[in-house]
């Protein structure tokens, strides 16, 4: 027995994300982004012992706009995952769980985040 007529649950038009929840899915995230940029660096070292045309060809490949745009999304994803494990690090002292403090280190990370990455891109 169904009954189709029975509404919804509303937290699913209702409900807003905490940043908390948002940085936790992305640290899980960014830890996966991570894994697959492992397999390029593997990649981009096989291509530089591989001898100078591989190295050129991925070099090649990287510089267009998606290679780029993938570099740039790694870089952020690390200074991501290094900052928020940071923060995690804090909260294993026993410090920072109050909800106040854990909205602001975790829109603190965020910012860190971005402007590491956009500071490291700039260097370049």
């Amino acid at each position: 027995m169904s009954n189709t007529e029975r509404p919804l649950s509303p937290h699913l038009s209702i409900y807003r994300w905490p940043v908390t929840m948002t940085l936790s899915i992305l640290h899980r995230a960014t830890g996966v982004a991570m894994s697959v940029g492992l397999v390029v660096l593997a990649t981009w070292l096989v291509s530089a012992a591989s001898g100078v045309d591989d190295y050129d060809q991925f070099v090649t490949l990287m510089s267009t706009l998606a290679g780029r745009l993938l570099l740039i999304g790694w870089s952020f994803a690390f200074f991501f995952h290094l900052a928020n494990g940071i923060r995690h690090l804090v909260w294993d002292t026993g410090r920072g769980f109050e909800k106040r403090q854990a909205n602001a280190s975790a829109w603190f990370v965020l910012l860190l985040a971005v402007g590491m990455t956009v500071v490291y891109w700039m260097m370049l």
